[in-house]
This record gives structure tokens, sequence and C-alpha cells, in this order.
């Protein structure tokens, strides 16, 4: 058993290559199945090769029309099946979380101060619970939301669930209305992880929107989700593209695999003016590995954060 990580893998895309203290970098190829995980893995010829011959399939054979509409009818209908079928059943370890956003647990140390926070698909809750867990702060109160009623029922039935110190509620993302728990310009951070990339294109604008009116001027978006011929992209199969890099998944849900420049893009230009300013615009790019099957897995996730302008 490995040693758990204890540096962010994240690399900000204007770094030098050279600026990756404490990673695990992969210098000889033969060495490949000696650890489980590499850090910051450039793609060789086979694999971009590998990628784009993947990506023209699905567009040859996207989800036939007239099966469209019902993924963007309804899509949190999905959820809600997802999180009925797997109830608490997921994946608990975010050690990460404190590696890659050292900001949130911030706001759970001794003295901190009023602190409010909001995850933003919250799902089982797996920031919502390690954060309360490890705070130190009496001040501090966590918001989450998910528009899957199910996976909101999960995070209520919680022995952890503590109404003095959280609240979870069903809210869409992409909804015109604000969730009526928070009031607008009330929250010092807002937590997006995974939850982005289950939006259609055309709900975009008005999540930003959404995040915007919810943060205090100075207020943190904290980002994590799916990059560009990522893995869980590159495997797809025929009739699973909704949109150009936009899949459903086999049991109906919708993800969305991202570059840093459309991010960038996103959340630095508006039709008036400039509504977030970037600290971190970053790729990490991993290549884990099966050392008894002799597998390799190339990873690809970006990780952004986002700070609301005055």
């Amino acid at each position: 058993m490995e040693d758990k990580k204890t540096t962010s893998s994240a690399l900000d895309v204007n770094t030098e290559s050279g600026s990756t203290f404490g990673s695990r970098l992969l210098k000889d190829e033969q060495a490949v199945f000696n650890h489980n995980a590499w850090d910051h893995v450039e793609w060789d010829e086979e694999q971009e090769q590998y990628a784009k011959s993947q990506i023209e399939k699905h567009m040859a054979s996207p989800v036939p029309e007239d099966q469209q509409q019902q993924y963007y009818d309804d899509p949190a209908s999905y959820w809600h099946s997802f999180y009925n079928k797997n109830e608490n059943r997921f994946f608990k370890d975010r050690h990460w979380l404190k590696l890659e956003f050292p900001e949130l647990f911030d706001c759970a140390k001794a003295g901190a101060g009023p602190k409010r926070v909001f995850e933003v698909g919250c799902g089982a809750g797996n920031t919502l619970f390690p954060l309360l867990e490890q705070s130190q702060n009496p001040e501090l109160f966590v918001y989450g939301a998910d528009y899957a009623a199910s996976a909101v029922q999960v995070v209520q039935n919680s022995p952890f669930y503590d109404t003095s110190k959280c609240q979870a509620f069903v809210w869409d993302l992409a909804s015109p209305d604000l969730p009526e728990a928070i009031a607008p310009g009330s929250l010092d951070m807002v937590v997006m992880i995974f939850v982005f990339s289950a939006l259609a294109p055309d709900q975009w604008q008005q999540a930003l929107d959404n995040i915007h009116r919810l943060l205090k001027p100075g207020g943190l978006v904290l980002f994590r989700d799916y990059g560009r011929h990522d893995l869980a992209q590159l495997r797809f199969k025929q009739h699973r593209l909704l949109k150009e890099n936009f899949y459903i998944r086999g049991d109906g849900t919708r993800v969305y695999f991202f570059t840093p420049e459309e991010l960038h893009q996103l959340f630095t230009h508006d039709t008036n003016q400039p509504r977030f300013a970037i600290e971190q615009n970053a790729v990490d790019r991993r290549l884990l590995v099966n050392r008894s099957r002799k597998l390799k897995m190339y990873r690809v996730w970006l990780q952004g954060k986002y700070r609301r302008l005055e």
C-alpha cells in the first residue's frame, strides 16, 4: 500500500513544466509499473492518435436524434435514479480535498469567524461532511444542494447531518431562481466538484450568474471537473455523444469534458464586464496504473479557483 499524496498534482496552465516540486514524475518508462500513479505525464504520439481516433468514432455515431431530447427534458431524474440505486455506497476518501483546496479548510480553523460555504451538487455530502468533521470553527455553516432529491435524502439521513451546522436541499444550479435558504451575496465560498460537467452548454451562463449572485464580493469558487480526452471520455462507445464533448453515460446522466481555455473564457468574459478573477487555472494530468494487470489509464482533470470581483 502506497503512502497517500502529500502535494497537489494540479499544474497551472501557465506554469513551466519544471515547476513540479513534490510530484511523482515518470522519468523512466521502464519504471511505469513501479507505482500506482504518476503526475504530469505527457502523452506520447500513440496516446494522442488513440484519443483522436476515439473522438472521431464518437462523432460518427452520436445518440440517435429521436432519442436526444429525453436527456435534456429532465436530467435530474437520471441522477435521482442513480442515488436511489446506490443509496450510500459512494467513494468516501476525499483526502485530496485538503491538498488541492486548503482554502476550504481555512474556513474550518478556530478563530476563522463567520463563514458560509455552499457545496453545489453535493451528492452524498462527500465535501460537506469531511469539512464539518474537521471544523474547529463554531461559526462555520455549510449548505449542500443537489438537483436529485434522492441525493439530498442521503445527506439528510446521515448520522453526521446536524441542522445547527449545515442544511441540505434540492436545487438546480441552472435554475433561474436562487435557493431560498441562501441570501444573495452572503457566501464566502462555493464548491463545485464534478458538477458543472452535468450541465448542458446552454445552461453554463445561467449557472455562473447564480454563483456570482450568491457569493460575497471577494468570495471564492473552488472548481474541479473532467478535462478533455480524459479516460472516461475516450472509453465511451457508440450512441453516447449528445453534442461535441458532451455525452450520456449508460445510466442516462450527462457529462461534458472541458479545456482550460473554455473555463478561462467562461469565468472571465461577460457581456458587460468580467465577474471573476482567476487565481488558478490548472490541469491535473495523471497516469494511473493497474500494476497486476499491467494497464495504463490516462486521467485528465481540470481545477480552478475563481474569485468574485467587487
